[in-house]
This record gives C-alpha cells, sequence and structure tokens, in this order.
C-alpha cells in the first residue's frame, strides 16, 4: 500500500498536467523514436532500436509511477487547518538562536519542494522537527551540520 501525499490545490494541478503530458506527447515522441530506428534496418543489431525501447519501458514506468502517486494524492483543506501550530502547509517563521538568522518556510509535499520558493518537504528534518509545535517553542533539530536550536516566530497559512 503506497504512502498517502497531501497537496496544496496548485501542486495537484502540476501533477495532473504532467501525468497527462507524459501520457500525449511524450508516448508520441517515444513511438517515433522506435520507428525512426525500425527504419534504419536489422533490429538485431540496431542499438538505436534498443535504446528508444528502453526509453519507452522506463517512460511507461514513470508514467504507472505517476499514476499511483496520484491515486495516493489528497487536497488539503487550508481552511480547516489549526492555524496554532504547525502543520502541512503552514508558513512558519523561525529563528536560528545561534546565529541569530530568521527564515521563513511553507512546509509542502516532498514533489512541490522547492527551496528557491521557500518550500520544503515535510519529510526534510527541520520540517519534522517542526510539525506540531507552536509560536515561541524552542527547538533543537538535527540537521547533517549538526544540532540547531530554533524559535518559533510566526505560523500562518
Amino acid at each position: 500500500m503506497a504512502d498517502v501525499s497531501y497537496y496544496t490545490k496548485e501542486g495537484l494541478e502540476k501533477l495532473k498536467e504532467e501525468l497527462q503530458r507524459l501520457k500525449t506527447t511524450g508516448r508520441s515522441d517515444i513511438s517515433k523514436q522506435i520507428a525512426e530506428a525500425r527504419d534504419k534496418g536489422d533490429l538485431s543489431e540496431n542499438a538505436e532500436y534498443d535504446a528508444a525501447k528502453e526509453a519507452q519501458g522506463l517512460h511507461e514506468a514513470k508514467i504507472s509511477q505517476m499514476s499511483e502517486t496520484l491515486a495516493n494524492a489528497r487536497l488539503l483543506d487550508e481552511s480547516k487547518l489549526d492555524v496554532t501550530k504547525v502543520l502541512a502547509l503552514s508558513i512558519v517563521k523561525i529563528k536560528n538562536l545561534k546565529n541569530g538568522a530568521t527564515m521563513s518556510y511553507q512546509l509542502v509535499s516532498e514533489s512541490e519542494a522547492d527551496m528557491k520558493t521557500g518550500k520544503i518537504s515535510v519529510a526534510s528534518p527541520i520540517a519534522k522537527g517542526l510539525l506540531g509545535k507552536k509560536v515561541g517553542e524552542t527547538i533543537e533539530i538535527t540537521v547533517p551540520a549538526g544540532k540547531i536550536e530554533f524559535e518559533i516566530l510566526e505560523v500562518s497559512r
């Protein structure tokens, strides 16, 4: 049984669009590659044909995996989430107590994570340490560089 993943509306739409693209244009592109390789002659010694068939297998595996992910995807209703503690989709402002730096992150599913936009996966060490905590709490989180103490300054949606 696969794990249930929670998505924002935007993240779920991206997942659906990507799956649709893979099923349509992705499949037709690979079919063209196979046809071109087949036209080049003897299939028993045609490395281009073998590569195209392998690419087709990998492509179908990706479609299968994405279909399973989509089947186990759940849309989070942000209006029903508790804003007093850190949950998935929370936007959390934290302060590193060692160096005084403040940062803001939104906790999202693994496939939506993007550090450039401040979105971190709920499976990351920092997010795991923040989940369930409230404003004003001080927590110690173990990250690859060691243990860091943070204070939760703000939780919002």
